[in-house]
């Protein structure tokens, strides 16, 4: 079965080409960084447009690559949420054309579904497992039994652990987007050199805040008289340490609570290298298993929806024309694999 996945939920317009919900034929993504970076962030109404300017292409793209046609295909697949609800729209608009001319089933996905079923694309994975999702919008933790049966356990209550990371390096001059500069030059600083908060560690519960370490950052960088290349290697490693010790821990507590065996890490702060290096520590002396997907299925990406939207059309699960986007949507709605209404599409 030949699925064409589409991804427009922020800044990556993005298509793919899955087989049988495992075989990546093609996964092609065009990046808005450049234009987003001289604002210090990503502009909703310029990434609709630069998504209108590139799905066309991408789409082509994929199908190229995959050495497929439009006549090969079994179903479209596309973002539904959460996201900016405009970048939602064009995919949404796009992927209903193509299914209606087709006379095709479209399947509307959550983006964090994707997220936290991509190393199935990978690795022999068994359910039930925990999953940390943790990007520049979304810092939750998932207790996941089966593909479309989610429980959240814990979520922030303000910043996203990836929106944090880009706010301190737009404090430290180091532009947009900031994780990986940080990421870089955290390999280079003393995490020790400042002592910046864990919230909420050693508070019970599973839920996150974020916003008091930027908020140390910001008090930390005004107490310096000057901030220079030292200073801000070691303010990038001290911020990158608290954030790892309060993801690493927070999740491996909630595996145990959960009594699961298996963690994945998904979203783009996974690629984080001194976050994957703490894991792999943890799991080592817990006896857990930690998957991460690769960087590229870590990123915004189209091949990532392809796991789920296999098994629901194997499933008869399909989406009909009057389905809309939506730009906040919870995992836990989702309705597991067995208890769907194929019609409750139509509604």
């Amino acid at each position: 079965m030949l699925i064409l996945c589409i991804e427009t939920s922020c800044d990556e317009t993005a298509a793919a080409v899955v087989g049988n919900g495992s075989e990546i034929l093609s996964n092609i993504v065009a990046s808005q960084i450049d234009v987003h970076a001289r604002f210090g962030g990503v502009v909703p109404e310029i990434a609709s447009r630069k998504h209108l300017e590139s799905i066309s292409q991408v789409i082509e793209a994929a199908l190229r690559e995959a050495k497929v046609s439009y006549d090969d295909l079994d179903g479209v697949a596309v973002t539904r949420g959460p996201g900016l609800i405009g970048a939602l729209l064009v995919g949404l608009s796009v992927g209903k054309g193509i299914a209606c001319a087709r006379k095709l089933p479209l399947i509307g996905l959550h983006h964090i579904e994707g997220h936290i079923l991509a190393p199935l694309l990978e690795t022999d994975l068994s359910f039930p497992y925990l999953a940390l999702a943790v990007s520049g919008g979304h810092t939750h933790l998932y207790r996941v039994d089966g593909i479309g049966s989610y429980r959240t356990i814990g979520r922030t209550l303000d910043d996203a652990a990836g929106e944090a990371f880009d706010k301190v390096a737009k404090m430290l001059g180091l532009g947009y987007p900031g994780g990986a500069v940080i990421d870089r030059l955290a390999t280079e600083g003393d995490p020790e050199a400042f002592v910046f908060p864990r919230p909420m560690l050693h508070k019970k519960g599973l839920d996150f805040s974020f916003s008091g370490i930027k908020t140390a950052v910001m008090y930390a960088i005004r107490s310096l008289e000057k901030v220079d290349e030292k200073s801000t290697r070691d303010i990038a490693a001290s911020f990158q340490a608290a954030v790892v010790e309060v993801l690493t821990r927070k999740t491996v507590r909630a595996a145990m609570e959960q009594g699961l065996e298996r963690i994945v890490v998904a979203g783009g702060v996974a690629c984080n290298r001194g976050l994957r290096q703490r894991f792999a520590e943890l799991a080592a002396s817990e006896g857990l298993q930690i998957v991460f997907p690769s960087p590229a299925l870590c990123a915004d990406n189209a091949a990532m929806l392809g796991v789920a939207a296999n098994a629901y059309l194997e499933h008869g699960r399909h989406d009909g024309w009057r389905l809309n986007a939506v730009a906040n949507w919870s995992l836990d709605q989702l309705e597991p694999l067995g208890g769907f209404d194929p019609l409750a599409g139509e509604g």
